[in-house]
């Protein structure tokens, strides 16, 4: 390990073989964390070359469980999203294209930031859970064409202690470093063909759109490299997406999505992640076909009743798809006006987020329990005109103190102006969609 280090410090290359090595007896503890802390430090200066990042990539996938899918018939796709504030994509996403047809077998996580993972909010609905084995998951996915899993099985160990690592050593933004780390996960999981949807702006972890197409670049050179039809869309993360900020909250926002009456930026977001999935899949041969299929799905009910099955088959009382009241709700209600009147300018989505979190949508740390119930809804997005007074959002709490300290941090989201600003693009553009 030490000629490694030292051979990565001076700027050349590692080999296939070394990295391999180098991962499965750090992963077996035999290499402590002290040396992979220099190593971390040494790729971080010196970078690594695109073979050394898909050497990285696969060594990490192959560190633990990889999940034969092959007897779910048909192309199996998986989508992901690099994160962002009010990103309840995948619920209104996967009924939606199974809804058409395509496969998807999904395995997603909690999360650790602003609101609950994809897991956490499908716990809104009472019943449901994602610790199914991986039997059910596959029989699910032949029977009714989707499942979304919590990920029990051991995918990507060795990413899981590198990760931990870079988080306490400074050197977590290091871009082959963060491919890798995503990617791994990704070709463990089985999946055909997979759909990227890379955030940026203020409420992403890329905040620069250089930075975000350049991640979508070494991603879909990592996927496409592996054998795994791969497309990553850049998107807009400088507002949150949709109106709705929390986990039961964002549920009802995918839900009304899946009925027609969704916010305009989050069904445009679905469609075109959905029309890359149903090309990938053969399921259609344009952009212009596979849209259709996806509005004749939500039009015809057949995608809300596709939610419903899955919500059914994972053990969940399904009636809250029909009936959103259903879904938690909080005891405090509590409009935010405005102060002044003017164009919103500038909303800083980071400190969304943290409203949330601060309600207690979120986990600070890992043994948090996350409040289904709790969050926040916008009514006025970037570019809207205000009125004095007139409602800003709606904040939903269960804790008077929470509630005021969510309050006094919301004030510092908005920004304000006489003029109009421009409308920027929510799909920044695409990588890798050659397919």
């Amino acid at each position: 390990m030490y000629d490694l280090i030292m051979k990565k410090r001076n700027g050349r290359a590692l080999t296939a073989e070394e990295i391999q090595e180098m991962i499965q007896e750090y992963t077996a503890g035999h290499i402590p964390d002290y040396q992979m802390s220099a190593m971390m430090m040494a790729v971080y200066f010196q970078g690594m070359s695109a073979d050394e990042t898909a050497a990285l990539t696969m060594a990490m996938a192959r560190s633990g469980d990889m999940v034969d899918l092959s007897s779910i018939s048909g192309v199996k796709v998986d989508k992901h999203s690099t994160g962002g504030v009010g990103d309840k994509t995948s619920i209104a996403l996967t009924p939606m294209v199974a809804a058409c047809g395509v496969k998807i077998a999904k395995m997603s996580g909690r999360g650790l930031g602003h609101t609950g993972g994809t897991i956490d909010k499908l716990e809104s609905f009472p019943g449901f859970t994602t610790g199914i084995t991986e039997e059910h998951f596959v029989r699910q996915v032949n029977e009714i064409g989707v499942a979304i899993m919590g990920q029990t099985l051991d995918i990507a160990p060795a990413d899981k202690k590198l990760y931990a690592l870079r988080d306490v050593t400074a050197t977590v933004d290091q871009m082959s470093l963060i491919a890798s780390s995503i990617m791994s996960k990704k070709l463990a999981s089985g999946a055909d063909a997979i759909v990227l949807d890379v955030k940026t702006g203020s409420g992403a972890f890329m905040k620069r759109e250089e930075d975000a197409f350049a991640l979508a670049r070494e991603m879909t050179a990592l996927g496409n490299g592996a054998g795994k039809k791969t497309i990553a869309v850049v998107s807009d993360m400088d507002q949150p997406l949709g109106y709705a900020v929390g986990n039961a909250l964002e549920v009802e926002e995918a839900i009304a999505t899946l009925r027609g009456a969704g916010p305009q930026d989050f069904t445009r977001l679905c469609m075109t992640l959905g029309s890359y999935m149903l090309i990938a899949a053969g399921a259609a041969q344009s952009r212009e076909e596979a849209e259709k299929r996806l509005s004749e799905a939500i039009r015809n009910g057949s995608a809300l009743e596709k939610l419903a099955e899955m919500v059914r088959a994972q053990g969940g009382d399904p009636a809250a798809v029909y009936d959103p009241s259903l879904l938690p709700k909080a005891s405090m209600i509590q409009e935010i006006p405005a102060l002044q009147e003017g164009y919103v300018e500038k909303i800083d989505c980071d400190e969304i987020g943290v409203c949330s979190l601060l309600l207690g949508g979120g986990r600070e740390t890992k043994e948090s329990v996350i409040d289904l119930s709790v969050g926040l809804v916008l009514h006025k997005k970037r570019g809207d005109f205000v009125q004095a007074g007139e409602s800003l959002a709606t904040l939903y709490a269960n804790d008077r103190e929470r509630l005021g300290a969510a309050e006094q941090r919301f004030r510092r989201a908005y920004h304000f102006g006489k003029r109009q600003p421009a409308q920027a693009p929510l799909i920044k553009g695409t990588v890798g969609d050659s397919f």
